[in-house]
Formats: C-alpha cells, sequence, structure tokens
C-alpha cells in the first residue's frame, strides 16, 4: 500500500512498517508502542545483546548495575551463588583454587559474557574463584531469577548454552596451556586477552596480581616481563603496563590463542 498524501506531506501507517521496523530490532534496538517509536538502550554485553529487545525489556527490572573494583572476590570456594554477573566493562578472572592457597587462572571474562555459568547447569555452590582482575562494571540479576529465566524462556537457554560450551573449551585450553607451554607463550596469551577484552593496550596490574593469575612466582614474572620490555614488546613501570607491540606478542603467543580469541 503506498502512503497517504495529505497536504503535501506523505503520512505512512506505522502498521505496515512495523513488521519491517521489528526486523531490525536486534541491530538497531527499536521499541514499538502503539504508535510511537523509542531507542532502547543497547546493553554492552553481548549475552544481553543477543537476546531479542522484548525478552530484553521484560527481564530488566530484575537486573542491577554494579561497579567491580580491582581485587574484589565476586565469590570464592564454598559459597552459594546469589547472583550471576554480566560483565559490561572490565575484566573478571576465574580462579582455579588449589589447597587454599595455589592458584590459576583458568578463564577470563570481559564483556562478551557473564559469571555464574553453574548457576545455569543448576548448581548452588561456587568450585572455584571470581575476582576482578581489571576494574569496570556489571549488570547482575539474582541466581533464583536467572535460573527460572533458562528455564522457561528458549532465547535466554540458547544463548546460555553456546557460551557454557565456550566456557568448557577456554577452562580446557587454559589447563592443557598452563601444563604444557612455556610462560612466554602464556604471559603472552594473558596480555593479548586483556587487550582484547579492554579494547585498550594500557591497563594498570601488579606483578604479583600477574603471578597469582599465571599460577607462577613473582620473581618468574618479574624476570619475563622485563624480557618482554627489553624487547620492546611492553612499557611496565609500578603496575602501569602499556602494549607497544602486538603483533610482537602475536608471534610469542601459543596456539591456545586463537580459538579463545574475541579479538
Amino acid at each position: 500500500m503506498p502512503p497517504a498524501h495529505v497536504g503535501g506531506s506523505d503520512i505512512f501507517d506505522i502498521g505496515i512498517v512495523r513488521p519491517f521496523l521489528c526486523r531490525l530490532l536486534f541491530t538497531t534496538r527499536v521499541e514499538i508502542q502503539g504508535d510511537t517509536m523509542f531507542e532502547i538502550t543497547k546493553p554492552n554485553n553481548s549475552l544481553l545483546a543477543a537476546l531479542p529487545p522484548q525478552t530484553y525489556q521484560a527481564v530488566l527490572p530484575k537486573l542491577e548495575s554494579v561497579k567491580l573494583n580491582a581485587g574484589d572476590r565476586l565469590y570464592g570456594p564454598g559459597d552459594d551463588f546469589t547472583h550471576v554477573y554480566f560483565v559490561e566493562s572490565g575484566i573478571v578472572a576465574m580462579l582455579v583454587v588449589i589447597d587454599n592457597d595455589l592458584t590459576f587462572q583458568c578463564c577470563m571474562v570481559g564483556d562478551e559474557g557473564m559469571i555464574g555459568v553453574p548457576v545455569f547447569l543448576g548448581i548452588k555452590t561456587s568450585g572455584n574463584r571470581a575476582v576482578v582482575q581489571c576494574p569496570g562494571t556489571a549488570t547482575r540479576m539474582k541466581n533464583t531469577d536467572f535460573f527460572e529465566e533458562c528455564s522457561t524462556n528458549s532465547d535466554w537457554s540458547a544463548i546460555m548454552r553456546e557460551f557454557t560450551y565456550s566456557t568448557i573449551m577456554h577452562i580446557g585450553l587454559s589447563a592443557a596451556c598452563n601444563r604444557f607451554h612455556n610462560l612466554e607463550a602464556r604471559l603472552a596469551l594473558w596480555l593479548l586477552m586483556t587487550h582484547d577484552r579492554l579494547r585498550s593496550g594500557e591497563f594498570i596490574i601488579t606483578q604479583e596480581f600477574m603471578s597469582y593469575m599465571l599460577g607462577v612466582r613473582r620473581e618468574a614474572i618479574s624476570k619475563t616481563a622485563a624480557s618482554f620490555q627489553q624487547r620492546q614488546l611492553i612499557s611496565y613501570s609500578r603496575g602501569d603496563f602499556t602494549i607497544l607491540d602486538r603483533n610482537g606478542l602475536e608471534k610469542i603467543v601459543c596456539s591456545c590463542y586463537q580459538p579463545i580469541s574475541v579479538h
């Protein structure tokens, strides 16, 4: 049907264009109510952004914005899950804890994912530790609300099945990398993953925290970081980290990088 022509102005029937606009909702985030159109703020988190707009709108009252401070522990071994966290900015590290002291990073999560995957599987108690590696923000949701959404809404469950699989792959590769690859390759991997998720080559991190992430002594981190600095791959001083040569790091990194890259 052509548009009506009144007084030299074209007037479109919203009912005609509604189906077309609805197909664009995923990318344009336009919501239609009656004859009124307005823009929906697209979430920074990729999982939330992948939800159909009507599904995301319905769950908005159950979401809460929170600040992530460097070093914050979201949960640890034996803690009951109270919330899941959809990272909007910054990075949260998932750590395997051995003998209440030894740790190594098994997964790194930025705005591509969430913290609390076991809740999707019906698990109520954490078996590992989640620590904020780089500060930012997150949108959190009560674990009971999240589990209910995943149990009753096919959109949620489909997205979470894919993310759960990618998380399992990430953890498996991290374990193999920690066992078989040298520290230079692993540090390059850690730096590239951090760069990808922050979309910045500049961040603040201490050698102590890096040793905590990679499961090695601080002296080993210091020696390897100094070698990278001498080769002008990075600049590092008192916790201020700058990646100077990403291509150089990509030549050092092991084959584990490509399967878990979000670059």
